[in-house]
């Protein structure tokens, strides 16, 4: 085949008997390709090993026994050992007068199957370079036997259940909570992104802060520094609130829009005047705030020129106060914010008493008053020192922040009150997880059920196992009965995974187990782990959104899967003329399946997951353009060529369809605004991210069909050469063709990092995406040594791409994508490895579990079929009128 893209579609994979037919197709070349090299034909069964085992008379019953004692000595050899062993064993010589030493010369140095050796190396003169190359294709035979998915989905599921026990009890100790998280830890990411220690924290508009401070006050009292957070904090809410009058006096704040009241109280020091302001909110309910913000130190290390006695006051002030913010915490949410240091090569003659060191023991009195009092309401706001620490050399005079440390810490603040009451997707600190719905309650009952037949099922199979024959071939057996399982065991061994998986997705991004953090990029963080990707695809290689560069290239990539939509489901409805509605089915319930189970368990739209419903409403088209009367294919146009103009007329009625939809965005919204398409496209109300996300690859899924029609066509004519190592075209028309491809591929990477803004970029995306693609596909695939080289590496995960692509919104990225889920906090490297192993792991499980549970709800009748469409639409309806319920006020 020409198009090799490494990311099939997954919704090609074929039926069982299809399947069956292109395993028996490969053996059969694999075989006619064996006798053409002077090689034997293998039978079924043989491992290509011991090719004259049975030459000698007798020797065919004692063989197995001495290869079965072998077997289990090896099997007591230790893993490590064994790969180290298969990959020494071509640099071990055996003695001269051994059997193996006799057999040398009569055994083949390129072995077959798996273990084969590199063409290259093959012809290399130097002996070393065979041997690398015999050592490198043992080993990975090695690791692929004792490292298989099995074992790494285990691992996986050990590694899920360990970290959810951990951080279950993590959550028992007192102040490991996400609100004290928010107020007391955290880092820059880069120059002036805070990310709190492991909690997601909002970035507030002002629509939101007023929306949360409706009818309410915050009051702040203290001394200068107390006086530029309230600065920032009133700046969230009106921007254009400016820092104005006198410094040392009160200074009042009103929205009466929303009925904020912000107030600034002048009280520099810990003393009567301030014990007296709190006592009169602890005790009159009338004019008390719903927030307040208390912090005082610097003001008395310079009155008292530092001194002991000073600091003795303080602590017994506070130690005063104590009392009254502990009765205040009661109703209202008290914050004390404790000092931050200085930068003491830039503070004034007048205050150079004030070091770090007076501000620690300051810190350290009101911390040992604070703590221990018996109110646990009281927090401590720690993390504007953190902030500080990193920012302080930017300061004016040394003793004040600079303006953005201010801003981050009066963010903070803001999702200390707003994120319990906002409940932002992308604001984790501070909130708790959302009551689960209806449906949702409904889906976690079914799994419960499930998850529990599943099991009870496992362990009868178990003990029917214990109860067979001694001396029986059980593992055969297993596998037979495993085959020849009822679909109704099939399908609950499929629900009761499902079940598994779907609470490892509800507890990563809608409990509060797991942490989360925001998304920020770096290059370091992109590149590195496409590079470790790369490495690991060549090593299995067969001879046979901020980044606007990257941005465009993953946009690349997402086009190019829909034109392989467009180039698989063309060729297919063209080769075999099956439009029959089992293939649709099968399709749709391949592509829907993930994200509708999604929907209900995780509580969002259909269009939330926008590349399922664009890939499911691009099949229909091209179905419903080539099963339209007059249905051409390809065994009908071989006829005439007629049929040839004909499909092309289809193509182009569709090409002025898309120019007309897509610049009538009033007919296309009318299209998709109907019920109960609405039900589907619908996000946040309106259609515009549906119509923004059809628009963006509008013309890349007919190019996919078109590419595969020439093709097809060349194909048919023999116009190609696809025999293994020839080029594709004739040399000179090969040459050109690769050139032009290559430039062209350089061109649009230069494009997309010259490209100013993402609204540019977006608007000349649709018309030159092919570009890149189609040179891709020409580079790929003209010179002969490039086509019969791939990864099964990333062919396996082509396998799965589709489950890849929605799997990563809730358990690799968190926060419905704008956030990364931690399952390891405090160590990047070592959480983005865990949790993409275990991404990788359920993605691949998710893809099984949909293949069998299609082969069994997909019947072949039709009437069975037609039946069970009707239950399909029945639940669905169901859930409509949940939905509504749900949504009623």
């Amino acid at each position: 085949m020409l198009l090799q893209v490494p990311v099939p579609p997954p919704d090609e994979v074929g039926s069982p008997t299809q399947q069956q037919e292109a395993v028996e197709a490969q053996g059969g070349a694999n075989s006619a390709s064996a006798q053409a090299q002077g090689r034997p034909r293998s039978e079924p069964g043989d491992t290509g090993e011991g090719e004259g085992a049975g030459a000698e008379g007798g020797a065919g019953t004692a063989e197995p026994r001495r290869r079965a004692g072998e077997a289990a000595a090896e099997a007591e050899i230790p893993v490590w050992r064994r790969l180290l062993l298969a990959a020494l064993q071509p640099w071990r010589r055996p003695p001269s007068d051994s059997p193996a030493a006799e057999g040398r010369a009569q055994e083949p140095l390129l072995p077959t199957g798996p273990a084969r050796v590199p063409a290259a190396a093959a012809r290399c003169c130097h002996g070393g370079s065979k041997m690398a190359a015999l050592a490198y294709t043992r080993g990975r035979r090695e690791i692929n036997q004792y490292f298989s998915v099995s074992s790494a989905k285990g691992l996986a599921l050990a590694a899920v259940l360990l970290l959810a026990a951990g951080h279950a009890a993590l959550r028992h100790y007192p102040g490991h909570d996400s609100c004290e998280y928010l107020l007391s830890s955290g880092r820059f990411l880069g120059e002036k992104v805070w990310q709190p220690h492991s909690c997601m924290m909002h970035k507030y508009k002002v629509s939101e802060a007023k929306n949360c401070l409706i009818d309410k006050h915050i009051a702040f009292i203290g001394d200068s520094r107390i006086r530029q957070l309230f600065y920032s904090f009133v700046k969230i809410i009106n921007p254009q609130f400016r820092e104005e009058g006198n410094k040392h006096e009160n200074i009042p704040f009103r929205d009466r829009g929303a009925s904020v009241k912000v107030d600034f109280l002048w009280h520099p020091e810990v003393n009567a005047s301030m014990k007296q302001r709190l006592r009169a909110w602890s005790e009159e309910p009338a004019g008390r705030p719903d927030v307040v913000v208390v912090g005082a130190a610097t003001w008395s290390i310079k009155a008292h020129n530092g001194s002991d006695e000073a600091l003795a006051q303080y602590r017994t002030n506070i130690t005063a106060l104590a009392p009254f913010l502990e009765k205040l915490a009661r109703t209202s949410d008290v914050y004390w914010v404790l000092q931050d240091p200085v930068y003491e090569d830039l503070l004034s003659a007048s205050r150079r008493m004030i070091t770090n060191e007076k501000i620690r023991a300051y810190n350290e009195a009101a911390v040992g008053v604070l703590n221990g009092s018996a109110q646990a309401r009281l927090r401590l706001f720690r993390v504007s020192q953190l902030i500080a620490q990193e920012t302080i050399m930017e300061s004016v005079d040394g003793l004040h922040l600079p303006e953005s440390s201010r801003e981050t810490s009066a963010m903070i603040l803001m999702n200390v009150c707003c994120n319990k009451v906002v409940r932002p997707v992308d604001g984790s600190c501070c909130r708790a997880p959302p009551a689960p719905t209806l449906t949702q309650k409904l889906a976690a009952a079914f799994f419960g059920l499930s998850v529990a037949g599943g099991l009870a099922l496992r362990l009868l199979q178990r003990l029917r196992r214990r109860r067979a024959r001694p001396g029986a071939d059980v593992e055969g057996a297993g596998e037979k009965r495993a085959a020849a399982a009822a679909p109704s065991e099939v399908a609950l061994q499929a629900c009761c995974k499902l079940g598994l998986i779907m609470a490892y997705f509800y507890l990563c991004d809608r409990a509060d187990l797991f942490m989360k953090e925001g998304k920020f990029y770096r290059h370091s963080a992109f590149f590195t782990p496409i590079v470790y990707i790369l490495v690991l695809g060549l090593f299995y290689n067969d001879a046979a959104k901020e980044f606007l560069p990257v941005y465009m290239h993953i946009r690349v990539l997402v086009a190019a899967y829909l034109f392989q939509t467009g180039y698989g489901h063309f060729s297919y409805f063209w080769i075999k003329g099956d439009f029959g509605i089992h293939r649709v089915c099968q399709v749709l319930f391949r592509l829907n399946f993930l994200v509708v189970v999604l929907c209900i368990v995780m509580d969002r739209p259909y269009q939330f997951y926008y590349f399922v419903p664009l890939v499911t409403v691009w099949f229909l088209v091209i179905y419903v353009t080539l099963a339209l009367w007059p249905q051409i294919t390809q065994k009908k146009a071989n006829g005439s060529c007629v049929w040839h103009v004909g499909l092309l007329m289809k193509l182009a009625s569709l090409f002025l369809c898309i120019c007309f939809l897509a610049y009538s965005q009033g007919a296309f919204e009318k299209i998709f605004s109907l019920w109960p398409l609405s039900k589907c496209f619908e996000l946040n109300g309106n259609i515009y991210e549906w119509w923004f996300r059809w628009k963006l690859d509008r013309y890349v899924v007919f190019h996919g069909m078109l590419f595969a029609f020439v093709y097809l066509a060349l194909q048919k004519r023999q116009v190609l050469s696809e025999g293994k190592g020839e080029p594709l075209l004739p040399p000179r028309v090969a040459n050109v063709l690769l050139f032009v491809s290559v430039v062209s591929f350089l061109t649009y990477s230069i494009w997309a990092s010259s490209c100013k803004t993402k609204a540019e970029c977006n608007e000349l995306h649709p018309a030159v995406s092919v570009v890149q693609i189609l040179a891709f596909v020409l580079i790929r695939n003209i010179p002969g040594y490039a086509r019969s080289v791939y990864s099964s590496f990333f062919a396996w995960f082509g396998k799965i791409s589709l489950e890849l692509f929605i799997c990563q919104y809730h358990i690799w990225l968190a926060a419905d994508t704008r956030g990364v889920l931690v399952l390891i906090p405090g160590s990047p490297a070592l959480n983005v490895t865990v949790s993409t192993f275990v991404f990788v792991c359920v993605a691949h499980e998710v893809s099984r579990i949909t293949n069998d549970l299609a082969h069994v709800l997909i019947p072949t009748e039709s009437a069975v079929l037609w039946k069970r469409l009707a239950c399909l639409a029945a639940f669905f309806s169901a859930l409509l009128l949940l939905s509504s319920v749900q949504g009623a006020p």
